[in-house]
């Protein structure tokens, strides 16, 4: 009934789950605050795994008493007891393993960061623009339902609505690891409103979604950054910022340049800006791995090639289509409201899947 190969795999797995634990108490390691928070993180990812191996070990003893019971037992009233429960742990022993398995499977270490999302207009003029408006706002909604806190770093407004590009960090419990489904190109179908005889268009915007890094991600050297200030732009009336707060990073080796002025402070302007410049240096590298990744998972390809096409809007139809799982769902106004969970669970399913090929459990 068990799978000595799961065991044996979960057995290695608690003695670094003990190690770990007795480490985060060492002295040497409480004052290397680096390497605190990196074991403070593997204990973290270890935990559902420990959990998980408990529950199994539990349900295994079990058989094994319900078949003792059975061996022995002559009242027919504790036979048909001890039946009973070995008829349902036995149907959830696969359940278990298959949970296993997936947990065993090494995680994107990516996937509890915060992360930095992008929007930007792309091909259809001013109704790019307004789609890439709806777009912020289907996950505005969306990072309200999760608890999710989104502060905007900068925005360039549509001439008739929307944006051009708008760039936000989104903070909460495993940002990265529900939102990098999103990276990809979006296509919208619809009529737009200043068009006259009700021609459908065909519009589109990207999304970008990177981790962001922290502190001891990457180190950035102050001679490597050259500090320009200038005045924010706004609306209009009171909105209009007249000093000198918003801040532009200039990479010197990269060529990298970030901006940032939604704050009237410039100095958190420049910490919004330095933890987004540090955040695309930190993705320079990481890209490397989402571009191994996106070879293997067609759940993933959007993030080692951001022009693809991954999703269809279509407004006459009332559906959203998902083209990495040939998903098609006709809910399209719930979808815009941020009621997007369902579909990203699917996009999870699908890349579990894939990830078990990967990997021989």
């Amino acid at each position: 009934m068990a799978n000595n190969q799961i065991l044996e795999k979960l057995e290695g797995v608690k003695q670094r789950f003990v190690e770990v634990g007795e480490l985060l108490t060492n002295p040497g390691v409480l004052s290397d605050m680096e390497r605190y928070i990196s074991l403070n993180r593997e204990y973290k990812d270890l935990q559902p795994i420990i959990e998980a191996y408990e529950k199994y070990k539990l349900a295994l003893s079990n058989i094994n008493s319900a078949k003792d019971l059975l061996s022995v037992e002559k009242d027919e009233e504790m036979r048909e007891m001890a039946k009973a429960e070995l008829d349902s742990l036995s149907e959830k022993i696969p359940e278990m393993e298959e949970e296993i398995k997936l947990l065993l499977i090494p995680a994107d270490p990516e996937d509890d960061k915060n992360a930095v999302v992008e929007i930007r207009a792309g091909t259809g003029g001013d109704e790019a623009s307004i789609f890439a408006g709806d777009l912020f706002r289907m996950y505005s909604k969306f990072f309200e339902q999760k608890g999710w806190k989104a502060e905007i770093n900068r925005y360039s407004e549509g001439t008739a609505g929307g944006y051009k590009e708008i760039v936000m960090r989104v903070k909460g419990d495993g940002v990265y690891g529900i939102m990098k489904y999103e990276s990809g190109v979006h296509r919208v179908q619809r009529v737009p409103q200043t068009e006259t005889q009700g021609r459908i268009h065909t519009s589109a915007a990207t999304v970008v979604v990177l981790p962001e890094a922290d502190e001891f991600d990457v180190v950035i050297r102050n001679e490597d950054i050259r500090k320009d200030t200038y005045c924010s732009s706004g609306p209009g009336g009171q909105s209009v910022n007249t000093t000198y707060s918003a801040i532009r990073l200039t990479h010197i080796p990269t060529g990298i340049v970030v901006t940032c002025q939604d704050e009237k402070s410039q100095i958190k302007n420049y910490e919004k800006a330095l933890n987004e410049l540090r955040t695309r240096l930190y993705n320079l590298e990481y890209q490397k791995y989402l571009d191994d990744v996106s070879r293997k998972r067609k759940t993933m390809v959007s993030t080692g090639d951001r022009s693809v096409k991954i999703r269809t809007y279509n407004y006459p139809q009332g559906r959203m289509t998902d083209h990495r799982i040939n998903l098609t769902m006709y809910n399209l106004s719930s979808v815009l409201d941020g009621n997007i969970q369902e579909l990203i669970d699917e996009l999870q399913m699908a890349e579990n899947a894939e990830r078990l090929k990967e990997h021989d459990v």
